[in-house]
């Protein structure tokens, strides 16, 4: 129950960039009264892994829009990523979250196959090696 309020929270304060007393109490109302899902409980170390991640991405996001700003980005790739086993839907929606959190990448599809698809700008293509001929 603690874990789902946190969450709450934190994803509002993050949304909204706003640590006013009324923003916070707003918050606060938004996550008790916010209906919970039938979900699988998400394991408390999974959730604080999570929001550290949050943490980390804030300068990685600032880093690629100065990046982006400073150098340009004339390329795009969609590359599929891993999803990781055992995540319930809280956390799938963290993952889809930080993803598109940074500039340069964007989910654009959540596969139940455990996939994501993620749209990313890049400075130049990536090469792949050929491979050896046998």
């Amino acid at each position: 129950m603690i874990g789902h309020f946190i969450f709450r929270l934190t994803i509002w304060l993050l949304l909204t960039a706003n640590l006013s007393l009324v923003n916070i109490a707003i918050g606060v109302a938004i996550a008790i009264f916010l209906p919970r899902g039938t979900a699988a409980p998400e394991r408390l170390k999974d959730l604080l892994r999570g929001l550290g991640k949050i943490i980390l991405a804030i300068p990685q996001a600032y880093a690629e829009a100065f990046d982006l700003i400073l150098r340009p980005h004339t390329h795009e790739e969609i590359v599929l990523e891993r999803v990781s086993s055992r995540r319930s839907q809280g956390l799938v929606f963290l993952d889809i979250f930080l993803i598109t959190f940074t500039p340069k990448t964007t989910v654009l599809k959540y596969r139940d196959e455990g996939w994501y698809e993620v749209h990313r700008v890049c400075r130049k293509p990536r090469v792949s090696k050929p491979e050896a001929l046998s």
